[in-house]
């Protein structure tokens, strides 16, 4: 039976925050090739007012560790924001996977009506559960790790497209 809530939700955040943990080896690897402070890219930003690297990946887990406990009715897992090294956030990512993995699907067979309620600009803001995943979660996870991928690309890491989306099955 298909359980669109889950198919849309979970897989999908395993797989980007897994092609973002390859993107991180890449970047590692670059920093060793090239002789390269991993400092200066975990640093690094787009523009002065944006988040750096490390932060651009912290709020790509929390986008995926957030939505799938609030479809699954979970508590959302609390992390401290104290990675300072490509290894601290891969971990952080293979902790977020394994969270995310381990919502079954009958957890979230029945969210895209549930009432998600988050503060935002000090406001509590409530949204049904499709809405909050298609309009708000997914946006989000796909433009911080974009903005992880556009970082270290600008910052001279070898990253294709394929990087990004992952292997075609």
């Amino acid at each position: 039976m298909s359980n669109p809530m889950y198919d849309h939700s979970i897989p999908v955040f395993a797989r980007m925050l897994g092609n973002l943990a390859a993107i991180l080896d890449k970047a590692a690897k670059h920093c060793e090739a090239k002789k390269i402070d991993p400092g200066a890219l975990l640093g690094a930003r787009l523009f002065p007012d944006m988040f750096p690297l490390t932060r651009q990946v912290q709020v790509a887990a929390d986008q995926a560790k957030g939505c799938a406990a609030r479809l699954a009715g979970l508590e959302v897992p609390k992390y401290e924001d104290t990675e300072k090294s490509f290894d601290e956030l891969k971990a952080r990512l293979a902790k977020t996977i394994a969270f995310v993995n381990g919502v079954k699907p009958e957890q979230v067979a029945n969210s895209a009506g549930r009432d998600i309620t988050l503060p935002i600009g000090g406001n509590a803001v409530t949204f049904k559960g499709e809405w909050y995943l298609k309009h708000f979660v997914l946006p989000n996870l796909y433009f911080h790790v974009t903005t992880a991928y556009d970082i270290l690309r600008h910052n001279g890491v070898e990253l294709g497209k394929r990087d990004y989306i992952g292997g075609l099955n």
